[in-house]
């Protein structure tokens, strides 16, 4: 059984590169699910099929479907959250706003990533293929098992009493509902869903781009927190690269085929700087590429077209990378950085940290990462690059955070 979950900036073809990779699945026999959790839903209009909230044949081997987030909510939450919000209400709440406090933080997240684990659970797929919201509500929603935890852990330190006045109020609306078993089931599930996230060999996560300078930065801070909160990535996916650009797979790219229009000619070039740029900065992550096309990418033909040309024969639910892109460890009271950088010659490491990015600099290599909160509270007092690792130290924050060099 995999998981894979496509995210990225929105606009940048993460529903097409997944309903495309859900074809090429389907085609080599795998009983597949395309599903979307964006509430701005495409994937129906990229499949050029009508959808429902359940999982609909389109293929032969291939199903989709786009959740209904207020419809999960409603299956999971929705009475309990009816005669939570009476309670508020008897305390002087509007009804508006009784409902909405009624709903743990979190709830709409939670329940879809609930059904996507039910999915994959009941053994109906092969491979579950996810089209993620934009990048900034996926790592919304990929940390929301930790942090409904930690909320319902927080409700738990209050002790038993606040649970028991709750459980007596609803017992009163609703005898036959047991609220501490209902949530103590809610919580196993989130416990459980967070192993299958964090489990490369069944989720993996591919950060979708192009060649633009904020995508680019977004897709690293999706890897960056990805890492940090032990997700397998395994991939980037970069999209719409104009014809005649061209790379060596190692950091190096150049314009091969140079347009006589002076307009595309500049924006060759600026895809061949940023095409460098990418992969620099996401090694050791394997780059799967695609090409600008003179047409939309609608309908499963010209997405089984975009397939061929992404994967080149390969099959897109294998593992393509195995490893973090990126780590922190603890020594001591310093936290300490660690990137697998691709084999250099060992020369002095020069870094520049400017508030939450990082510009690391050895010999003729450069690379720019933006760094997690905890990191970029900190500065870097040494550097040290052995066995293809770069291990970065951040001792506790003593500074005033400007930027420094070591």
């Amino acid at each position: 059984m995999r998981i894979i979950l496509y995210l990225g900036k929105g606009g940048v073809g993460k529903t097409t590169t997944a309903a495309a990779s859900a074809i090429r699945c389907a085609d080599l026999g795998y009983r597949t699910l395309v599903v979307s959790t964006d509430i701005a839903h495409s994937l129906a209009d990229s499949l050029d099929v009508p959808l429902r909230a359940q999982p609909v044949e389109v293929a032969p081997n291939l199903y989709a479907q786009e959740i209904n987030v207020v419809e999960e909510v409603r299956e999971h939450w929705g009475e309990m959250q009816g005669y939570v919000g009476n309670i508020l209400r008897r305390q002087g709440m509007s009804k508006a706003v009784a409902e909405e406090m009624a709903i743990i933080p979190g709830m709409e997240e939670v329940v879809s990533l609930l059904h996507i684990n039910k999915q994959a659970n009941e053994g109906r797929f092969d491979c579950v293929i996810v089209d993620a919201a934009p990048t900034g509500e996926t790592m919304r929603l990929l940390t929301m098992p930790e942090s409904f935890q930690w909320y319902v852990a927080r409700l738990r330190s209050w002790g038993d009493a606040p649970i028991r006045i709750a459980a007596g109020l609803l017992n009163r609306l609703a005898p036959e509902k047991d609220l501490v078993s209902g949530l103590n089931s809610l919580v196993e599930g989130v416990r459980e869903l967070q192993k299958v996230l964090t489990n490369p060999d069944i989720t993996s996560y591919r950060i979708v781009l192009n060649p633009e300078k904020m995508v680019i930065k977004e897709g690293a801070r999706a890897v960056t927190y990805l890492s940090l909160f032990g997700y397998p990535v395994d991939a980037a996916i970069v999209n719409r690269i104009l014809p005649g650009v061209q790379s060596d797979g190692f950091g190096k790219a150049w314009v091969a085929e140079p347009s006589a229009d002076p307009y595309l000619h500049h924006l060759q070039e600026i895809q061949a700087r940023y095409l460098g740029e990418i992969e620099r900065d996401f090694y050791p992550l394997p780059i799967l590429r695609s090409r600008w096309y003179d047409e939309e990418m609608v309908g499963l033909e010209r997405l089984r077209q975009l397939a061929d040309d992404l994967f080149e024969g390969r099959d897109p639910s294998q593992l393509f990378f195995r490893g973090q892109a990126q780590s922190i460890e603890e020594e001591g009271e310093d936290l300490v950085l660690r990137l697998p950088l691709p084999q250099l010659e060992l020369e002095k490491v020069r870094l520049t940290k400017r508030g939450d990015e990082l510009f690391i600099n050895i010999g003729n290599f450069k690379r720019e990462m933006l760094l997690p909160s905890v990191l970029a509270q900190r500065e870097a007092s040494s550097a040290v690059f052995a066995n293809g690792v770069l291990k970065i130290r951040f001792p506790p924050s003593k500074g005033d955070g400007k930027g420094e060099k070591v």
